[in-house]
């Protein structure tokens, strides 16, 4: 892909910012003249938005296995109308969730094979890895209590959500060189303000 094209992922638990963050990010891009793409995960296409129904509606009862096969089916799909072909021009892509979130949520949360997860994501996401990941970290039970109306996911047990973050923060001290930890319990402006920081020197190195 040209040099200039960067992918910067959001991750994170429920209730963190992570929608909050991806716009004021777009916003910053946009007005530094650098074509950016905001997307997200599942339902960044017309077949993810049928896909993210079926897995975020409540009354479903997908089992662990056919869960992640679902969001591994929704990546696949988005890598290939969305995010590769918008790297390959040239643009800067924001995307909420990526293959982070599926380890943290269906390796951790949900207790499958690690290495397997790991493994069906690198086929979903043709290998894809982000330039940038930025980690909105923040204690489930605060979080959550930001976001009294929850889909099916996220109306799953504390001890789920718990599971989860350490998930999270286990990838991040693995990669230590692509994450950015950043406490999400600050202001927003604050959260945009050190993630911009990142994002623009990173920029600039490109």
């Amino acid at each position: 892909m040209p040099g200039e094209a960067l992918f910067l992922t959001l991750e994170g638990g429920e209730g963190v910012g992570k929608s909050t963050q991806a716009r004021a990010l777009a916003r910053l891009l946009y007005r530094s003249g650098c074509p950016t793409v905001l997307t997200r995960e599942p339902g960044g296409t017309a077949l993810g938005r049928r896909l993210r129904r079926l897995l975020l509606q409540k009354g479903a009862s997908p089992s662990p296995w056919a869960e992640l096969f679902l969001f591994a089916a929704d990546r696949a799909q988005h890598a290939a109308e969305v995010i590769l072909p918008a790297l390959r021009a040239g643009q800067t892509v924001i995307c909420e969730r990526f293959t982070d979130s599926t380890i943290a949520y269906q390796g951790y949360g949900r207790g499958l094979d690690l290495q397997m997860v790991r493994q069906v994501c690198q086929m979903a996401s043709y290998g894809l890895t982000p330039h940038l990941t930025v980690l909105l970290d923040m204690e489930p039970e605060a979080a959550l209590a930001r976001k009294p109306h929850r889909d099916r996911i996220g109306g799953q047990g504390l001890d789920f959500h718990r599971r989860v973050r350490q998930g999270f923060l286990s990838l991040a001290r693995e990669e230590p060189q692509r994450f950015l930890v950043v406490d999400a319990s600050l202001p927003p402006g604050e959260v945009t303000q050190l993630i911009w920081q990142r994002l623009s020197a990173l920029l600039q190195e490109r």
